[in-house]
């Protein structure tokens, strides 16, 4: 039997997720397709009520989407809870599986372009959206002891931090300089510096030359903050890989193999 499962969003156009997934449905010979679908928000509860009954073993969720499938979900894992959003649906028996493998995928993508990274040191965090939801919970998740979130509203920033118990602080943009000193970790989870928005403008010479630059934008791979940090002596890690791994469980969820993650699926979906 054809196994269907696909990725949502408004837009959708830009998605790599159907090129990622159709290389592995080939490298496993699997009897399935994954297909791109453009859902409007008026439009999502009866798509979700839709998709089931045309065969979808579930679909990946990307914006605007993500926190609006969490409220529609019948049962949430642990993950999905902390942030409030998810990102990966899977439906059995007509009943909705919420789960948020975005923090997954960045550590594991952290620990692969990484891997002298430890958890030991404070990180800063830069954006209060979505995905630095997902980001701060799987740093707390992992042991980082401290997280400092700055972004340019203040007002979003105070707001995601009260999701958190504890471990997060939040510093103003123009304290950007000073909070630098004390990280080992930075990680961009704005769009800035995606193509076609304004790069993201920070001097990093505060930040310890120890200190890894990650950044979630893939488009371009290279982005301005990264292209600086390297020239600067900073270890950087690029956003290709946690887009990689954290599709990882969905597919495994769906079509019943754990696939893995290699250069080769890389230079795939980079195309």
């Amino acid at each position: 039997m054809t196994i269907l499962a696909g990725v949502i969003g408004d837009p959708i156009g830009h998605s790599r997720s159907p090129r990622l997934h159709g290389t592995w449905l080939r490298r496993h010979g699997i009897d399935g397709h994954y297909v791109p679908l453009h859902v409007l928000p008026d439009d999502l509860s009866r798509t979700l009520d839709l998709l089931p009954r045309l065969g979808f073993a579930g679909i990946n969720v990307t914006i605007p989407h993500k926190e609006a499938v969490f409220d529609l979900a019948h049962d949430v894992t642990d993950r999905a809870s902390a942030v409030g959003a998810a990102n990966t649906l899977t439906f059995v028996e007509g009943e909705i599986h919420a789960d948020n493998t975005d923090g997954y995928g960045f550590i594991a993508n952290l620990r692969d372009g990484a891997p002298g990274w430890t958890a030991d040191r404070p990180a800063l965090v830069l954006g209060a959206g979505g995905a630095a939801r997902g980001v701060i919970a799987a740093l707390l998740d992992a042991g980082v002891p401290q997280v400092t979130l700055v972004n340019r509203t203040r007002g979003r920033a105070d707001a995601l931090a009260d999701l958190f118990d504890d471990g997060v602080e939040v510093a103003d943009w123009s304290d950007l300089p000073d909070t630098m000193a004390s990280q080992g970790l930075l990680v961009n989870t704005t769009s800035l510096g995606m193509a076609g928005q304004p790069p993201l403008e920070i001097d990093l010479s505060g930040l310890p030359k120890t200190a890894i630059v990650t950044d979630i934008v893939y488009t371009p791979v290279d982005t301005p903050l990264l292209v600086q940090a390297r020239a600067a002596g900073h270890p950087t890690v690029d956003g290709v890989g946690m887009l990689l791994h954290q599709a990882v469980p969905g597919f495994a969820r769906w079509f019943g193999v754990t696939p893995t993650v290699d250069d080769d699926l890389r230079r795939a979906v980079l195309g």
